[in-house]
């Protein structure tokens, strides 16, 4: 194995680096973290490889470069429009420093409950691009991630995109994120919802993606409570019935940031914020 810190410029250098053992780094953020400011022996550092950056639409999806950082995206006016859920938790992600380095690839590989970019990327149904010197590959994130901080990436692979399909807009579609912390700034979230409801004809909920953060070993898609929404006015009598479903499905634990009870009910809660104004 070699040591020391490589600079690929294209994926055709990287794969001999990979094979050769290197870690990839993108932005450090939470592999630094992870390894208590130690960074990796041998590392091939993302940053300067064209394919992995870069915001593009191709039939239907924005396709999101793995190694674009939050504050690039958040510049993207593009993402910002099309994809306001994904820019709320961008915007509430980390520090000004952490957004500055951070890359929305790492965020999804570290495959933490609560990372903050995952919730919106499971109610939007996103999918990644897997790349390797043997090709290229597309999975849901959903099957990606198989828990607290285990995914399906293979050896000598990476992910390159993140594939996100574009949501139909229009005044019935609600696009919401919110989390909650232990403080205002710099939180790691103890809850957080991503949600997604478009509406018909006498507001009544057609569709209805609801994903929670921070619930559970993995982000948590609460099927029950998106059928309890589906066919009823989106109200408060059935965003109530629908925060109960949530209860029920979601399955925290107890930490230092918060209890298990607390965090059920605060799940729920949250729901009752996508009621219209009365």
């Amino acid at each position: 194995m070699s040591a020391g810190v490589f600079l690929p410029q294209s994926l055709s250098e990287l794969w001999p680096l990979l094979a050769d053992g290197a870690v990839p780094m993108a932005g450090g953020t939470d592999l630094l973290a992870r390894r208590r400011g130690r960074a990796p022996g041998f590392v091939a550092c993302l940053e300067r490889i064209g394919e992995l950056r870069g915001v593009s639409e191709e039939g239907g999806l924005l396709r999101l470069g793995a190694c674009e950082t939050h504050t690039s995206l958040l510049g993207n006016p593009g993402l910002r429009e099309r994809l306001p859920i994904l820019a709320r938790a961008l915007a509430v992600l980390g520090s000004p420093l952490v957004r500055n380095m951070g890359t929305i690839g790492g965020n999804i590989v570290t495959a933490s409950p609560a990372g903050d970019t995952l919730p919106p990327l499971y109610a939007l149904d996103a999918e990644l691009e897997l790349a390797s010197r043997g090709g290229a590959r597309r999975l849901p994130l959903a099957e990606f991630i198989a828990g607290p901080g285990k995914t399906l990436l293979g050896p000598g692979e990476i992910v390159s995109a993140v594939l996100v399909p574009v949501p139909e807009a229009g005044s019935g579609v609600v696009q919401h994120f919110e989390k909650v912390g232990r403080r205002k700034a710099l939180a790691i979230a103890v809850v957080s919802l991503a949600a997604l409801v478009r509406t018909g004809p006498g507001n009544v909920v057609v569709e209805a993606r609801l994903a929670l953060g921070s619930v559970g070993p993995t982000v948590v898609r609460c099927l029950n409570a998106e059928r309890e929404l589906l066919g009823r006015r989106l109200d408060q009598a059935a965003l109530s019935r629908a925060a109960a479903a949530v209860r029920e499905e979601v399955a925290p634990i107890d930490d230092l940031r918060a209890s298990a009870a607390y965090r059920r009910d605060v799940a729920g809660n949250l729901l009752l914020r996508l009621a219209p104004p009365s």
